[in-house]
């Protein structure tokens, strides 16, 4: 399964990087959710393998998830990409302005974990709810952890 995944996340990682010099950052980031979520469904659906009786309540519950954990990967995609622009005249107050838009972005992800882990869990079971919590963490932490290396560090030589 990591394997497979590891393979999803690289080829994501090379189609967004080459699509962002085409297109306005908005349009690029709806492509690449759209095309993200569909993938991300299947690796999930193949993962959680629930039952017919449980698997209705927690589709439900998957897409009003995924809605609104898109606004939240959409600004974290605008806070690199700002970060990408601005990088070489990064100064201190721009230094300061990414930092705390990526904690509160951060932030915002957590809370959005653990309130759907609730939802999660009482249409399935807290065994279902860990399951899914963990191969999104995977998944989104494979995702930024590729992207991370494809960044420069802060006072970094180009």
């Amino acid at each position: 399964m990591k394997k497979l995944f590891i393979a999803f996340a690289s080829l994501f990682i090379l189609t967004a990087s080459a699509t962002f010099a085409q297109e306005t950052v908005d349009d690029e980031i709806t492509l690449i959710q759209s095309a993200f979520g569909m993938d991300k469904k299947m690796i999930v659906e193949g993962y959680m393998d629930l039952s017919e009786s449980l698997a209705p309540g927690f589709w439900t519950i998957y897409q009003a998830y995924e809605e609104e954990r898109q606004m939240i990967s959409r600004e974290r995609i605008k806070i690199i990409n700002d970060f990408l622009e601005g990088y070489d005249n990064l100064g201190e107050e721009a230094a300061d302005e990414i930092a705390k838009r990526t904690l509160a972005n951060d932030l915002a992800l957590a809370k959005l974990h653990k309130s759907y882990y609730k939802k999660f869990k009482k249409a399935t079971s807290a065994y279902d709810a860990a399951k899914f919590m963990q191969i999104d963490t995977y998944i989104h932490n494979t995702i930024r952890n590729a992207m991370q290396q494809e960044m420069p560090f802060i006072g970094e030589n180009n």
